[in-house]
Parts: structure tokens; sequence; C-alpha cells
């Protein structure tokens, strides 16, 4: 639907999902909600810099999570909650349409954080990346070549300073950052192994991604006995992205001057109390470094990611798994989906393909 509106500029119907409330425990479907009414107009206003888009991918990711939060008062949270009775955001792909940003003109592709609705009026562009690549699928900016690459090159290369023949450990090794991880590593020469919830993600890991060995840990009633099984001689990197138990018993298999890049702790998100660690004090006794990172604190690297990762796909040495969501009225689904491991491999949802 398209009306001209006001002085002559076309106006659209826009859906959107929106957050109904703050979310305490597990998140639901029933926590958001798709609003057909609203409209929006396909211009920016007058002396404005932002920039109009057509979404065409959006990204689930599970930090997302946190900010269905209510915000305590005085605490610090690294990214700003959602507004109930607001659309959510996130990263996603998409065309300008109309742009009053001296960066940005009209065709553009782009990617970067924007609405859950078919059209977003973009204020803040600085994190915003113009997509010069076409000749790679473009749901790969939500993925692979967007911010869950960035996370996966940034952690692993910068915060983990690998080197050769070194014995790397990833959990939720399938998800979007995980399966780049364990290819990166084994680019390096490094043996790897991953941790997933099912089967199916367990083949995905060694056969698709290389992975040296793999197991679900659903399958594991000890973890560290599973970990001293596959690393007899202890792990050198671990790139964190569950937390709780398996970060218990990583941290008793960690070999001397290890190092832990803490990305997430995806099995914390829906605790109303976050689980207590025991282990810490094997950080001083094996001078194990672990450090937290931010990707957005890397985004300076994007052009050097790029030059490593894009000819690795021409090649065929890098591959990526996406579990495609259609219309953006899947897009709940789909990111509630995301914790209890419905996904295989980076869940992305298809608002348009063009």
């Amino acid at each position: 639907m398209a009306s001209g509106g006001g002085g002559g500029v076309e106006e659209v119907s826009n859906k959107q999902v929106i957050l109904k409330d703050y979310v305490s425990g597990f998140p639901k479907e029933s926590d958001m909600y798709l609003n057909a009414s609203g409209t929006k107009k396909l211009k920016v206003p007058e002396g404005s810099n932002a920039i109009l888009v057509k979404n065409l991918y959006l990204s689930c990711d599970p930090y997302m999570r946190p900010r269905m939060r209510q915000p305590i008062p005085g605490n610090q949270t690294y990214v700003q909650p959602f507004k109930p009775g607001s659309p959510i955001t996130g990263y996603g792909v998409a065309k300008v349409l109309d742009s009053g940003h001296p960066n940005f003109k009209k065709g553009d592709l782009v990617w970067g954080l924007t609405g859950w609705e078919e059209y977003s009026l973009i204020t803040t562009t600085e994190r915003l990346f113009k997509i010069n690549h076409t000749d790679v699928p473009l749901s790969y900016y939500t993925g692979l070549l967007g911010m869950p690459g960035m996370t996966a090159y940034a952690g692993f290369y910068e915060i983990c300073s690998p080197k050769k023949g070194e014995h790397v450990f990833i959990s939720a090794a399938s998800g979007a950052v995980g399966q780049l991880v364990g290819q990166f590593a084994k680019l390096l020469g490094c043996y790897v192994v991953g941790s997933a919830g099912s089967k199916e993600k367990v083949d995905l890991l060694k056969n698709k991604f290389g992975f040296n060995e793999a197991f679900n840990y659903k399958e594991e009633p000890d973890l560290h006995a599973a970990l001293k099984r596959y690393f007899p001689e202890g792990i050198d990197i671990y790139f964190e992205n569950v937390g709780g138990k398996m970060l218990d018993a990583v941290l008793l298999n960690m070999r001397a001057h290890g190092r832990i890049a803490v990305c997430g702790m995806i099995s914390q998100y829906n605790l109303e109390h976050p689980e207590g660690v025991h282990n810490l004090m094997t950080l001083v006794g094996k001078q194990i470094r672990m450090e937290g990172f931010m990707v957005f604190e890397y985004y300076h690297l994007y052009p050097k990611f790029l030059e490593l990762v894009l000819p690795h796909i021409k090649e065929g040495k890098i591959t990526y798994v996406e579990d495609v969501a259609e219309g953006l009225e899947s897009a709940p689904a789909a990111l509630i989906g995301l914790f209890t491991g419905r996904n295989v491999g980076k869940q992305v949802v298809v608002v348009a393909r063009e």
C-alpha cells in the first residue's frame, strides 16, 4: 500500500515487531507482537542527515536478550535496553531509499543497526557500513561479513593471539560466531574442538567446518571429563560463548599461559540470578588471561577483516551455514529459538529479497 502523503511525499504501510513489555525469565513469542497498522514516509525529514532504508535481512543475536530486561538504576549495561511499545532494533542489511547524509546515497546497500520493521529512518549512521562486495550472498552481512564475523575475528586474532599448533576449544561452536572462529583456527593450523547441542550440529562442525573433534554437551554428564578426553594435554585458547558450568570445566583444563576470549554467556541470559563460577583461582596458578571484549571497539579493523576473509570465501576455504526464517512475522519465533538451540547456524530473517 502506498499513498501520496502531505506535500506529495509517498507514504507506505510499515509492519513492525514491537516489544510488548520488559521480559524476566525465559522470553516467549508473546512478549513481542506484529504491528501491521504503521506507516512510513519515504523521505528523510528536511535538513536531517539521517537515511531512510528498506530492510532486507535482519539478524537474530543472543545479545538481544539482555536488551529485553528492565534496566536496573545505576547498573551499567553495554547496550541500551529496548523500549516497550517500540520496534525491536538489531543488526540488518538494508537498501537506502533516501539520504540526507553525504556518505550514503539512494540505491546504496548497507549493514548495521536498524529497526525490526519494513522501513527504517536511521539517525545514527556512525556504525553503518556500506556494502561494496555484492558477489557474495547479501545475507552474509548479517553474519559472516557483519557483526558476528567481526566478533570472531577480533576475539580470536586480537584477544587470543593464536599460534600455529595451539589447542583451541569453542563453545556454542555451530552458532554465528563459533563456526567462523573454528575455521580461522583451522586455517592457522590449530587443533580445534567445538561443543554444540545436537547430533546434527556436531556433524556439521566435523564434516562441514573441519573441526578436528566435536561433542554434544547435553550427552556429557561430566564436562570436565569430556574436555580431558578431547584435550589430554590441556587447552591453550577458549572462545567463550556459554559461561556457567562449561566455563568452570574449561578452567580446570586450561594450559599454562592460556587465553580465554569472553564473547558472551548464553547460558546465563535467561536466569534471574546468574550462576557462580568456582574455578577462577586456576587463572592465577596457570597464569591465564581471560578478557571480555565488545566488537564495536574493533570496527576500525573491518577493511583488514574483509581482506582476510573474502578471498577465503571465494576459494571455498571458509564456509558459512545460515538458518533462514521467511517474513517479518517469523522474527519473534526465530529470536526465541536461539535460546532453545532450535537454529542450525546463523539465524537470519528475510524481510524482503530486494
